[in-house]
């Protein structure tokens, strides 16, 4: 008897100690389904912000504005030029039958590069490189593109775009390549 006192102390006295409850299975899902879902939004934010190129986004941004302007031309049924001012480091875009005076407006809201990206040169198919002064290249209503190479450059680094005459797309490379037309 003395033992079953004894035994029934004990359940009592370790039931009325065990108020630390633990997490249940339903609770840690939830914490981690919110955790892995922060990470989800932030990780890409946080990666593109430390990770942010100023010359990919030159490259992405001229390629952006190619394109536009080979569908303008096509669809205005009107030549138009982009325009390259190698010692500003300045680009516009304009369409052939704009008066002197409109063109003249253009340039003045021309996009500004980067300050530590800038143009190395351009040189058309047929000429020598051109790394000073200001050069365009022509986007033609038929739908082709006057063809030319340019070279945007930070620090050591360089990328290559390659304006082929029919193709919709601007070719790009990751370094200087010294391209020769074959046509």
């Amino acid at each position: 008897m003395v033992n079953r006192v004894v035994k029934e102390k004990t359940k009592t006295s370790t039931a009325g100690t065990s108020n630390n409850r633990g997490f249940t299975l339903i609770e840690l899902t939830v914490v981690v389904f919110l955790i892995s879902l922060m990470l989800l939004i932030a990780v890409p934010r946080v990666r593109d912000t430390i990770l942010s190129d100023d010359l990919k986004k030159t490259v992405t941004r001229l390629m952006n504005m190619t394109y536009d302007l080979r569908h303008e031309s096509v669809r205005n049924h009107v030549d138009y030029i982009l325009h390259f001012d190698l010692s500003t480091g300045t680009i516009c875009s304009y369409s052939v039958d704009m008066t002197p005076e409109a063109v003249s407006e253009v340039k003045k809201r021309a996009w500004r590069l980067p300050d530590d990206v800038r143009i190395a040169d351009i040189y058309y198919f047929d000429r020598q490189k051109i790394s000073e002064g200001e050069v365009t290249i022509r986007f033609f209503k038929k739908g082709y593109i006057q063809p030319a190479v340019l070279h945007l450059s930070r620090g050591e680094r360089t990328f290559t775009l390659i304006f082929h005459p029919f193709l919709t797309t601007i070719e790009t490379k990751d370094s200087y390549i010294e391209y020769r037309y074959a046509g």
